[in-house]
């Protein structure tokens, strides 16, 4: 049984620690990570179509990670929200689930093992706290420990006014709906299908969904003819920031 009282006791001290500029997502995130003996991690809401939001990300290996699976529509992440249980996937091993995530992954990430923990509240999953560590690398906590304090700091997550303001994550995923909807009333399919198609552009032009989708909402990118809008292509994202 995990030690609550202790890990809500690390979990007050090491966010107190973290620079208090910083939103709290932001240091939760990274107290997450140093607690679990990571090397990075990203905190992801609603960790399925069509509301998937990654919050923050800790570095560009971690929003990567989160970008790749946002894209595929695949990976721990998915899988963790819907079974409410851990998954751990190492990178660059035989038999590795999640086919095309994980040979795209270990190009950006390298051979890591990523650890997804849904936040749970209640009898649902409210999101998921994915970090990685070197390859075959253990938490530093023990898996019940580590699973509460994923539920604490998706409590925690719930109930700051900062995750719900509106920062540059709910604009990406605000852009996507948009996006969507354009989509949708270009050639009258169902929503789906039309995040479907995002995905598809976002893997060919390897890119992230909301480059694509500021392309469809700024009209440089048309799903109603054959030929794209005039005007350049979504760039290639050749490097993640830091978000």
């Amino acid at each position: 049984m995990a030690d609550r009282a202790r890990v809500l006791a690390d979990l007050a001290m090491t966010v107190a620690r973290i620079d208090r500029t910083e939103p709290l997502p932001m240091r939760l995130c990274r107290a997450a990570v140093e607690l679990l003996g990571a090397s990075g991690g990203s905190m992801t809401l609603a960790s399925a179509d069509p509301e998937r939001l990654t919050v923050f990300s800790t570095d560009p290996v971690a929003a990567r990670l989160e970008d790749l699976q946002d894209v595929l529509g695949e990976g721990p992440g998915f899988d963790a929200y819907r079974t409410r249980q851990a998954v751990s996937l190492t990178l660059g091993a035989k038999d590795a689930p999640f086919r095309m995530f994980s040979d795209m992954a270990v190009r950006a990430a390298g051979e890591v093992t990523i650890h997804a923990l849904p936040m749970r509240s209640a009898a649902q999953a409210v999101g998921v706290l994915t970090v990685y560590t070197e390859a075959g690398g253990e938490l530093q906590r023990a898996l019940d420990d580590a699973q509460f304090l994923s539920d604490a700091v998706g409590a925690a997550l719930l109930e700051d006014p900062a995750t719900h303001a509106a920062g540059d994550a709910w604009m990406d995923r605000a852009r996507v709906h948009q996006a969507t909807g354009m989509i949708v009333a270009q050639l009258g399919i169902g929503v789906d299908d039309a995040l479907a198609l995002l995905r598809a552009h976002a893997f060919a032009q390897e890119t992230t969904m909301d480059d694509i989708a500021t392309a469809v909402v700024e009209r440089r990118l048309s799903f109603g003819r054959s030929d794209d809008a005039p005007g350049d292509t979504p760039p290639r994202s050749s490097e993640i920031e830091e978000r």
